[in-house]
């Protein structure tokens, strides 16, 4: 998107005051050129950033460049990804990282950041099997990540009996639960399928209702969302991450929903 609307929307999202935002790098490394000022935009509105920083398509020079010009603007936060594979491609690019644990290798050795990682309650979608995923995710957390963040969920079964998995693999760093209010009936097909992500008959019921309709579509997948949330908190998951893509309104509304819950 434009740069403006985007900090349009950071100043909203960030009168909600979240303990921090992140901010993406782009799908396989593209849509980048932003990155730093909306990390700084959201500094400078008094909010922690979070940047999201990908290693498939960008050349070890261009990391290193890229982190330097992160500790220049006073970003200490950073999301280490893989990144997308471009299409018809079978292997990282010359001169690039094939995984996020490199990345992840490369920030510790700078030094200076605190360094989160993705995982995958139903394991990641290039990987066939759970076990072996969170042997990979012990890897990249001993390589030097200091958090955790989930991908998508929407049944938290699903995430319970995944922290659970986690903590007898040994991989003991905070984990932060990843939140997607569903908005739009039209999308939730796509995200499934790129994510992998199983849909609960209860939400399925859901998005068949109302997806067809926005206004009723945002109201229940912001009930839904909260309804999520709530239920982690009072199962002692203190940390929870929503995945607003740049809708202030679904921020404000679950804050407001949660009310005394998160004060």
């Amino acid at each position: 998107a434009a740069f403006e609307p985007v900090k349009e929307a950071v100043t909203r999202l960030c009168a909600a005051k979240p303990s921090f935002m992140s901010v993406t790098y782009g799908a396989a490394g593209r849509a980048n050129t932003n990155t730093l000022s909306i990390a700084k935009h959201v500094q400078d509105c008094g909010v922690t950033a979070l940047a999201h920083l990908t290693c498939l398509t960008s050349t070890r020079e261009r990391i290193q460049e890229e982190l330097a010009a992160l500790r220049g603007a006073g970003i200490e936060n950073i999301l280490a990804l893989r990144g997308d594979v471009p299409v018809n491609a079978t292997e990282p690019p010359p001169g690039c990282y094939a995984h996020a644990s490199d990345l992840v290798s490369v920030i510790r050795d700078v030094g200076g950041f605190c360094t989160g990682g993705a995982c995958y309650p139903e394991c990641h979608p290039d990987c066939a099997h759970l076990e072996d995923d969170i042997r990979n995710l012990r890897h990249k957390v001993e390589a030097g990540v200091d958090f955790l963040t989930t991908q998508m969920f929407f049944d938290n079964n699903v995430f319970f009996h995944y922290l659970s998995r986690l903590r007898s693999a040994g991989i003991t760093v905070p984990v932060i639960a990843g939140i997607m209010p569903v908005t739009n009936g039209k999308q939730i097909d796509r995200i499934c399928k790129l994510s992998g992500t199983y849909l609960p008959p209860r939400f399925r019921s859901i998005v068949d209702r109302f997806g067809d309709n926005p206004d009723q579509m945002l109201d229940a997948g912001i009930a839904y969302a909260t309804e999520q949330i709530i239920d982690l908190m009072a199962n002692g998951v203190t940390a929870v991450h929503i995945y607003t893509m740049n809708k202030p309104i679904v921020a404000e509304r679950i804050m407001a929903n949660l009310g005394s819950i998160v004060r």
